[in-house]
């Protein structure tokens, strides 16, 4: 009987904390607030729209477009206002600094960048993240504007 105590236990805790972390959906176009829609207007012009997905996390609900732009990607995040929250911006590894090259390979270690995104909010760059190969598994590692570690990932 105890057993099944412990795994009840165990289901009841998972469910209270996956409750507890994002939930993001694929949605139409169609399903925008307004406010939202005429930002991704104005963010995408000249893009390719991927894709739309709507997040609730904490209370809140943010709006994401997924889009590509002149070949590389961009996602902008914005909240039910319109206001933009983020934007991901996929960069050439040529065109980050020498400090940030060097600092996202320390923090890939053995691994093998394969795609890197600038990360702005309001209007500010915070971080760079760098999706790494290692081994044939994917992660993901950040570091500041001028490339050193992080206090908090962005």
């Amino acid at each position: 009987m105890k057993t099944n105590h412990k795994i009840y236990l165990l289901i009841v805790s998972l469910v209270l904390v996956g409750s507890a972390f994002a939930q993001e959906k694929k949605i139409k176009r169609s399903e925008l607030p307004a406010a939202v829609e005429k930002t991704v207007v104005e963010q995408s012009k000249g893009a390719t729209i991927r894709g739309f997905n709507e997040e609730k996390e904490n209370g809140q609900t943010t709006y994401e477009v997924e889009m590509v732009v002149n070949g590389h990607t961009k996602d902008v995040q914005m909240d039910a206002n319109g206001a933009v929250i983020e934007i991901e911006e996929q960069v050439d590894l040529q065109a980050v600094s020498g400090d940030v090259k060097a600092g996202l390979q320390a923090k890939a270690g053995k691994g093998k960048i394969a795609k890197i995104e600038s990360i702005t909010k309001k209007d500010k760059l915070v971080a760079y993240e760098a999706q790494v190969v290692t081994d044939g598994k994917k992660s993901e590692v950040q570091v500041g504007p001028d490339g050193k570690p992080l206090d908090h990932e962005e």
